[in-house]
C-alpha cells in the first residue's frame, strides 16, 4: 500500500537574496523532516517553473507544504494546483529575515498573496496558512497539526467501518449510506446482520471461548459475579466479534444492541463493544455509524479510546455537561480507584455491562461527525476538561467542564438539531479535527 507522503515545495525566483533563502531552505527542510520523517524535499530551491515541474514529476503528495522561499508569481502555485487538485495545501510564509532600511531579502509575504489568490481559484475549501520562520515554536506547532490532520485524511481512505444490524426505530441519525462515506471521507462501509454474529457465537463451545473469558476477566472487575450462562455467552459474542473484525480488517464498528441481544441471545453486547474499544477498534452502540467514525478519528489522533455517549445532564453552576451510556466504554478509561466493574443493563437487568465513572483528563475534546437538516456533513468540536468525578448513573459516565459556556453549547446544539451521541476524546484534538474538516470541505461548529 502507498505510504503517506508530505511534499515540500520551496518556490521562488533567483533575483532575491539567495544566501538568506538557502539558510531558511535548509532550516525548513530540517524542521519538516523532524515533524514528518520521510517528507519529500527537493535537492535545491525551486527557483524556476522548470525545476518545479521536474520535482513535481517525482512525487505523489498527500500533503503539500508550499513555501515562498522568496517571492514567486502565481504561475508556480497554479502549476501545483493543476497537477494535484485534490491534495491538501499548507501555505507557509517566511518572516523577512532583516529589516534594516536596505534590500528586501525574500518578499515571501507578497508571494503568499499571489499563491493564495491562485489556490482559491482552484478550490473552495478553507486554506491552511502559517507565517513565521522555521525556528519559531508556533510555526512548528501549526505545521505539526496540519501534518496530523492530513495523515488522518489519508488513513480514512483505508478505513473499513462495519455496520452490524440496523439502527433501532427513531435512531436513524446514525445510519450511514455507503456512497456518502466513500465520497466524502474515502471510507468503505460493510454491513452485516446482527443475527449473523449471534448465530456464529452460538456455535462456540465453552472450551473455545476460554481465552476470551480470561482476557475479559483481567480487564473487568467482578465479572465472575455475572451468572455463568451470561458470562459464557458474553465470551462467545466477544470471540465472534473479534474474529469478524480481525478477518475483515475492520477499523471501526457500529453495532445494534437492543433489543436483539436481549431477546434473541439473552446477553447484551455492551461489554463486547468495550473490549473492542480497548483493542483499538472504535465501537459504538445503537448502530451509530457516524458515532463510530467520530470515535475512530479521535482515537487515531490521541492513541487512546474515545468515550461514546449521550449528553444527559447540564450543570450551569459548574459549567459542566455529563455524558453517559449504558456500559460500552473501554475499560482503560475507568477511574483508577474503582477500575472497570461488571454490572447489568440498567433497563433490562441482564449482564454483563460495564459500570464505572471515567478517569479525569486535563484536556479533552467533544466531537461529532453529524449532518445538518439538508443532509450535509458537519463537525461539532468543543474542548474542556474531564473532571475527577464518580460514576454519575448506572452504566459508564464522565463529566466534562467545557472551555466555552456549557449552557450556551447545549441550547445551540439542540436548537440546531445536532445528534444525541458524541465522542469525548481524551486529548486536545480540536485544531486537527477542524483542519480535517477544511480538507474535506465540511462546515464546523466549534466552541
Amino acid at each position: 500500500m502507498k505510504e503517506f507522503q508530505a511534499v515540500y515545495f520551496p518556490i521562488g525566483v533567483p533575483t532575491f537574496h539567495l544566501e538568506s533563502a538557502q539558510k531558511l531552505f535548509d532550516a525548513s527542510a530540517e524542521l519538516l523532516n523532524k515533524l514528518c520523517p520521510g517528507v519529500a524535499v527537493p535537492g535545491e530551491m525551486l527557483l524556476s517553473l522548470d525545476k518545479l515541474g521536474a520535482f513535481a514529476d517525482t512525487v505523489d503528495p498527500d500533503l503539500i507544504v508550499l513555501q515562498n522561499i522568496t517571492f514567486a508569481n502565481a504561475a508556480y502555485a497554479s502549476e501545483i494546483m493543476h497537477r494535484f487538485r485534490d491534495v491538501p495545501v499548507l501555505l507557509w510564509t517566511l518572516r523577512e529575515p532583516v529589516i534594516d532600511g536596505g534590500r528586501l531579502r525574500l518578499n515571501s509575504l507578497t508571494g503568499a498573496y499571489s499563491a493564495a489568490n491562485a489556490i482559491k481559484r482552484f478550490r473552495c475549501e478553507p486554506l491552511e496558512y502559517v507565517y513565521g520562520s522555521p525556528n519559531e515554536e508556533k510555526v512548528a506547532e501549526k505545521i505539526g497539526k496540519v501534518i496530523r490532520a492530513a495523515k488522518l485524511r489519508f488513513d480514512l481512505k483505508s478505513l473499513k467501518i462495519a455496520a452490524v444490524g440496523h439502527t433501532p426505530q427513531g435512531f436513524g441519525f446514525g445510519r450511514a449510506m455507503d456512497l456518502d462515506l466513500l465520497e466524502k471521507f474515502g471510507v468503505r462501509l460493510e454491513s452485516i446482520e446482527a443475527r449473523e454474529l449471534i448465530d456464529k457465537a452460538k456455535t462456540f463451545t465453552d472450551k473455545e471461548v476460554t481465552e476470551y473469558l480470561a482476557d475479559a476477566g483481567r480487564r473487568i472487575r467482578g465479572l465472575e459475579n455475572t451468572p455463568e450462562k451470561n458470562r459464557l455467552d458474553f465470551a462467545r459474542l466477544y470471540k465472534a466479534y473479534d474474529e469478524y473484525v480481525r478477518q475483515g480488517g475492520i477499523g471501526a464498528l457500529a453495532s445494534r444492541c437492543w433489543p436483539d441481544f436481549f431477546t434473541a441471545f439473552g446477553t447484551p453486547v455492551c461489554a463486547v463493544l468495550a473490549m473492542l474499544n480497548d483493542l483499538g477498534v472504535a465501537a459504538s452502540g445503537e448502530a451509530d455509524t457516524y458515532g463510530a467514525l467520530s470515535m475512530y478519528l479521535g482515537q487515531k489522533l490521541t492513541g487512546t479510546p474515545a468515550f461514546f455517549g449521550d449528553p444527559v445532564s447540564l450543570n450551569e453552576e459548574e459549567n459542566t455537561i455529563s455524558f453517559w451510556h449504558c456500559g460500552t466504554a473501554a475499560c482503560s478509561l475507568a477511574r483508577k480507584d474503582t477500575g472497570a466493574c461488571a454490572g447489568e443493563h440498567c433497563n433490562r437487568h441482564i449482564g454483563p455491562t460495564l459500570e464505572f465513572g471515567c478517569r479525569p483528563c486535563p484536556r479533552a475534546t467533544i466531537f461529532r461527525v453529524g449532518q445538518d437538516p439538508e443532509g450535509n456533513f458537519r463537525f461539532f468540536i468543543a474542548t474542556g476538561e474531564v473532571l475527577d468525578k464518580p460514576q454519575q448513573f448506572l452504566g459508564t459516565s464522565l463529566v466534562i467542564k467545557t472551555d466555552a459556556c456549557a449552557e450556551e453549547m447545549v441550547h445551540k446544539t439542540v436548537e440546531a438539531g445536532w445528534e444525541p451521541h458524541y465522542a469525548v476524546i481524551y486529548g486536545d484534538a480540536a485544531d486537527e479535527l477542524e483542519m480535517l474538516a477544511h480538507m474535506l470541505n465540511i462546515n464546523v461548529l466549534r466552541f
